[in-house]
C-alpha cells in the first residue's frame, strides 16, 4: 500500500488533489481512499488531506502517520510544520517551491530518499490566473512517483472540472510534470 499525505493551507486544494490522485488511481484499476484532516476550519489555515492507493482492498481507516509520500501544496508550511513526521525511511518528499534543494533540505526534519522539487504557484498563475496548486502538483506526482500516469490524471481533473477550466487544470499538471526536478538523496 502506498500512502500520501498532503500539506496545504485552507482553500489551495489539497483535499480536492487527494480525491482527485485517488480517482486517477482508481481510473488505473486500484483500490483508492482519499480524505482530509481539519484543524481550524478558515481559509489559510493548515490542512492536511491522505490518499491511499493500493492493488487490494484498503481496509485501514485512520489517518496516515508514516507515508511513503508527502506533498507539500504551500512551502511556508515548512517553517511551521513538521511536514516529514513519520515519513518512511525511502520516503518521497515532493514541495511546491521556488527554492533550491539545499534551502528546502535546510528546512525538513529528516531528509527523504527522494525529493521532487517545482514553482506550482508560477505554473498556476501563468495557466490559470490564480495560486491554486493543487492540480499543478499533481503533475509533479506523477513525475516524482509513477504511481499514477499523467494521462489518468489529466483525465481525473477533466471529470473534477467542467469546459475550460477542466483544459486549464490537466494543462497546470503537464506543465508541472516537464519542469518538476526530482533529487535522488
Amino acid at each position: 500500500m502506498i500512502e500520501i499525505r498532503f500539506h496545504g493551507r485552507g482553500g489551495q486544494g489539497a483535499v480536492t488533489a487527494a480525491n482527485i490522485l485517488a480517482s486517477a488511481a482508481f481510473k488505473e484499476g486500484k483500490y483508492v481512499q482519499a480524505f482530509p484532516f481539519f484543524g481550524v476550519e478558515r481559509r489559510g489555515a493548515p490542512v492536511t488531506a491522505f490518499t491511499r492507493i493500493d492493488d487490494r482492498p484498503i481496509r485501514i481507516k485512520t489517518q496516515i502517520y508514516e507515508p511513503d509520500i508527502v506533498v507539500v501544496l504551500d512551502p511556508s508550511l515548512l517553517d511551521t510544520v513538521d511536514v516529514t513526521a513519520g515519513l518512511k525511511d525511502n520516503g518521497i518528499v515532493i514541495v511546491n517551491t521556488e527554492k533550491s534543494k539545499e534551502e528546502v533540505l535546510e528546512k525538513l526534519k529528516k531528509k527523504p530518499a527522494k525529493l521532487a522539487l517545482v514553482d506550482a504557484t508560477t505554473i498556476a498563475l501563468e495557466i490559470l490566473g490564480l495560486p491554486i496548486t493543487n492540480t499543478a502538483i499533481l503533475g509533479a506526482v506523477a513525475k516524482a512517483t509513477r504511481i499514477v500516469d499523467l494521462p489518468y490524471i489529466q483525465e481525473a481533473i477533466k471529470e473534477t472540472f467542467s469546459g475550460s477550466l477542466g483544459e486549464k487544470n490537466a494543462k497546470a499538471a503537464e506543465e508541472s510534470f516537464n519542469k518538476t526536478v526530482i533529487y535522488e538523496l
